[in-house]
């Protein structure tokens, strides 16, 4: 077999070197957002939610949660968010994605751009506002609204987000059903973390979904 030129040999290396860091990053990023608890302290929770009838939309607006705030240097919380849950999340200087990837895990849609990407507020401000935030501090409803401590905010194809709106789990739950479990226990931990009610129909939507994990 005839040796390889020099300049033929680096080329070949970096195409073996491009194949593999291609390689590397294929597989889908995972949203994971912090403080999921467990099934078994999920339905710890779920017991001890206040169950009521569904307050009233009157005056809401979501301008009296403020979103999305600063958080670091010149990111905000979306894209914080964005950034904590993409692969190969690459910025510019104003901390907006250039590139990067986003596993959708309400759907399991892949996704490349940042623009068809939203953060979507698990327990949506809406459900947050009929579930007790209409009584709160504007100060307390923008710290809902921006919540990283919890698992309140997460990175999904913005089709699925707007299918969602602002409905609860007794009308909604991820088209991706292997996720469901999760998104329970996510949804019972922002509710009792910021001490929000439930509807019966809600509560009991949650316990199918916590039996089944």
């Amino acid at each position: 077999m005839p040796l390889l030129s020099r300049g033929r040999l680096l080329a070949a290396l970096l195409v073996v070197f491009a194949t593999s860091a291609t390689t590397l990053v294929a597989g889908p990023a995972g949203a994971t957002p912090p403080d999921i608890p467990s099934a078994s302290t999920a339905r710890s929770m779920l017991a001890g939610l206040t169950v009521a009838a569904e307050g009233s939309m009157s005056g809401y607006s979501r301008d009296l949660f403020p979103h999305w705030i600063a958080q670091s240097g010149t990111c905000d919380t979306r894209e914080t968010v964005l950034k904590r849950d993409g692969t190969s999340v690459v910025t510019g200087s104003d901390c907006y994605p250039t590139s990067g990837r986003w596993y959708s895990p309400y759907d399991g849609a892949t996704l490349t751009a940042a623009s068809d990407v939203d953060i979507d507020h698990v327990v949506p401000l809406a459900e947050a506002w009929r579930s007790g935030a209409a009584s709160w501090t504007t100060a307390r409803r923008q710290a809902f609204a921006n919540d990283l401590q919890h698992a309140q905010l997460i990175a999904v194809s913005a089709s699925a987000n707007r299918s969602k709106g602002d409905q609860d789990p007794s009308t909604w739950q991820p088209t991706l059903t292997s996720y469901r479990c999760t998104y329970a226990r996510m949804w019972i931990g922002s509710k009792d973390a910021w001490g929000l009610s439930l509807q019966s129909s809600e509560k009991s939507a949650l316990s199918a979904a916590l039996d089944a994990c």
